[in-house]
């Protein structure tokens, strides 16, 4: 079901790695984008990827350069906007057939809706965010969130109430103001990895389960 393959950035940027995970009773595509600090074969990731093909969803995942070429720091945001629309480019030449939809972990699924504000993804029909980062730790504001006022697709954003990079006040209140085009899922005591803690009660691949039933609900809705 895993197949790997290589995306064009551009003439700047090169090459980078993805991995097409596509179930044989697929249904849609998700082009899955990692967050800053760490690739696309973290182990989060490839739950996540393992976890909707089980329930018929196909997703790209792929690396950003930086992390392509081994390194620690983010590239500048246009050159990791530019790897999402090569990586949305890509995904539509494997997956015709599918409907497409883009987003991913944390940075990942900004970069995703940057791209989108400025120029809609072909093929695109909504994003969805696991962990959108609203702010920085321990600094609340809303400024990372108004590009999405110009975001036309619908939009799913999965977040923790123990994220301490989206105030659970701020998200709500930033998904409010995008109207009907935004959904949020919250987890309860989940952090912004989806951990949650022993006391809880409940077990990550729980967590997980969650995450993945309200992608698929929300998706078969879209």
């Amino acid at each position: 079901m895993e197949r790997y393959v290589d995306i064009d950035a551009g003439e700047e940027l090169g090459n980078v790695s993805g991995i097409l995970h596509r179930p044989p009773d697929a249904w849609a595509v998700y082009v899955l984008a990692h967050g800053a600090g760490a690739g696309m074969r973290h182990r989060f990731m490839e739950s996540i990827a393992s976890s909707l093909a089980e329930h018929g969803v196909a997703t790209l995942r792929y690396q950003f350069p930086y992390v392509e070429a081994g390194r620690r720091r983010p590239d500048p945001p246009a050159a990791l906007e530019a790897t999402v629309r090569a990586a949305v480019g890509q995904a539509r030449e494997l997956a015709p057939d599918l409907p497409l939809v883009a987003g991913g972990k944390s940075l990942g699924g900004r970069m995703t809706s940057n791209a989108m504000a400025r120029e809609p993804l072909e093929g695109v029909r909504g994003l969805i965010f696991l962990g959108f980062p609203l702010h920085p730790p321990k600094r609340p504001g809303v400024t990372r969130a108004e590009h999405l006022a110009r975001v036309e697709s619908p939009m799913l954003f999965l977040q923790g109430t123990r994220d301490d990079l989206a105030d659970q006040g701020l998200i709500t209140s930033v998904c409010a103001g995008l109207g009907p085009r935004a959904t949020l899922r919250v987890v309860d005591g989940a952090d912004h990895a989806f951990a949650v803690l022993k006391r809880s009660g409940r077990s990550d691949a729980e967590v997980m389960q969650e995450l993945v039933l309200a992608i698929t609900d929300w998706l078969r809705r879209i």
